[in-house]
């Protein structure tokens, strides 16, 4: 089940949001902590058609309530008196708030600094508070943290349990929550109304990560990452597998340790790894086997578990050297390799070492840059290319620029790449953070580069992972 925060302000928008949230979940969480004033719970409560759970957080608890604690207990007696189907108490408080009515006890542990591993403790705390309900909330930026909550979530006990993640990352704990029978899942209405930043709304839920789809049954597939690119990756895979009515989902994770993943995959069942550019290029330890080929760009993206351990690729390197030729073409007619021509890199992550072992094969003569100089002049020395300082990039002429640094923003400050640099004569690659185009390109293309789509070259590399994924075509 999906429980709906809302967070309003004012009581008469609180009715409108209550109206609202009764037709897009299962269970709805008003916030009271961000009311102005007092509410009339009687009259809150008398339009809702699904059950209710009121909370009122402190700030130490993230949330908005800035009164004295005494009116925070008061008002959560008075809630309780309007008969809600739920009443979410923190732990400390719990013991001076009876039990009132058919109004059930969600007791709440809360904790903003790291996770909590000692459940048993907790748990036997909030059950002596006669708890119907116990939760647990605690900030997931990563898998590790979503771990320990997954785990108390999973376990079958005498008194239900439900977790709430903090922060984007959170999506992670939804997804596995939703699998493995947690008793309701949290979503904000809609942008702007969350009860925590980055929290995920019903809607991208159900659209981009297709929730109502999971079950036991159903197997992740890992996405590292959750920004635009790793989004658009996911949505493209997760309507592949629909279509295909495959029950395989993308789960989106953040990655930071290596040590524990492959333990933390093996009891999930999760088989693949779709590595953005950041884990890309330090994965190759996690990874038992890989050709040369792969293991030569430095960067693996897309990783199978085997019967004889986890294989790494680079699709991104496959779909780039297959479309590179088709690029040549469209900038320099029947040409298909560089010889002399010059290419500069604009990057120093993942997809630039794809960049320049894809040029490279082509015989291309490579410089690479980035704002970051020590950063990119190490990395030309470890590749033996020649390194252009970022403020020296417009002294130097180059017929291919691959733009792979997303980070990188038009203008004419110092840490900036300014538009007038592109020319008509320059074949221009964008690999920023495919499938999405840079605002460089635009400039790019409005000087008259010779600009390629480089969604071809993502189409392509979509279509080779679900392919490793499933065995089958990607339905284009």
């Amino acid at each position: 089940m999906i429980c709906i925060s809302v967070t309003p302000h004012s009581r008469v928008l609180a009715k409108v949001d209550l109206f609202n949230a009764s037709h897009q979940g299962d269970i709805i969480e008003l916030c009271i902590d961000h009311l102005v004033k007092e509410p009339d719970f009687k009259d809150l409560l008398s339009d809702v058609s699904k059950p209710v759970i009121i909370s009122c957080r402190r700030k130490q608890d993230g949330g908005q309530w800035d009164g004295s604690e005494e009116d925070r207990l008061m008002l959560l007696r008075q809630a309780i008196v309007a008969g809600p189907d739920y009443i979410e108490l923190d732990l400390d408080i719990a013991p001076k708030i009876p039990r009132f009515g058919k109004t059930q006890r969600v007791i709440s542990f809360t904790r903003l600094d790291r996770p909590e591993y000692d459940i048993d403790s907790v748990f036997e705390e909030a059950a002596a508070q006669h708890a119907d309900i116990i939760k647990f909330r605690w900030p997931t930026p990563t898998l590790e943290d979503v771990w320990p909550l997954l785990a108390a979530v999973s376990q079958r006990r005498a008194i239900p349990i439900v977790g709430q993640g903090l922060g984007r990352p959170e999506l992670t704990f939804s997804l596995l929550g939703k699998k493995y029978d947690s008793p309701w899942i949290y979503a904000a209405l809609e942008k702007g109304m969350e009860d925590h930043p980055g929290q995920c709304t019903v809607n991208e839920l159900r659209e981009i990560y297709r929730i109502s789809d999971i079950d036991r049954k159903t197997k992740f597939v890992a996405v590292a990452g959750m920004g635009p690119s790793e989004t658009a990756t996911l949505q493209a895979l997760n309507a592949g597998f629909q279509d295909l009515g495959l029950n395989i989902r993308c789960l989106p994770v953040v990655i930071n340790n290596l040590e524990r993943l492959a333990k933390m995959f093996d009891i999930l069942k999760i088989h693949v790894l779709i590595a953005n550019s950041s884990l890309g290029t330090r994965i190759q330890p996690f990874v038992e086997h890989c050709e040369d080929t792969d293991r030569r760009t430095r960067y693996l993206d897309t990783l199978l578990k085997q019967t004889d351990g986890w294989h790494g690729y680079n699709s991104l390197w496959r779909s780039l050297a297959k479309n590179l030729e088709l690029a040549l073409q469209h900038a320099f007619g029947q040409e298909t390799h560089l010889n002399q021509r010059s290419a500069l890199v604009i990057g120093t992550g993942g997809t630039s070492l794809t960049a320049i072992q894809a040029l490279r094969q082509k015989q291309a003569v490579v410089s690479i840059t980035g704002p970051d100089d020590k950063v990119a002049r190490e990395m030309a020395e470890t590749l033996q290319l020649r390194h252009v300082p970022f403020q020296s990039l417009y002294d130097v002429h180059n017929d291919i620029v691959v733009l792979a640094d997303p980070e990188v923003q038009p203008g004419s400050g110092r840490l900036q790449m300014n538009p007038s640099y592109f020319q008509p004569h320059m074949l221009v690659l964008d690999l920023s953070h495919l499938p999405e185009e840079h605002p460089l390109t635009e400039e790019a293309r409005l000087r008259g580069s010779r600009v390629f789509d480089s969604r071809q070259i993502w189409h392509a590399q979509i279509a080779a992972q679900f392919r490793a994924i499933t065995g089958e075509n990607y339905p284009l």
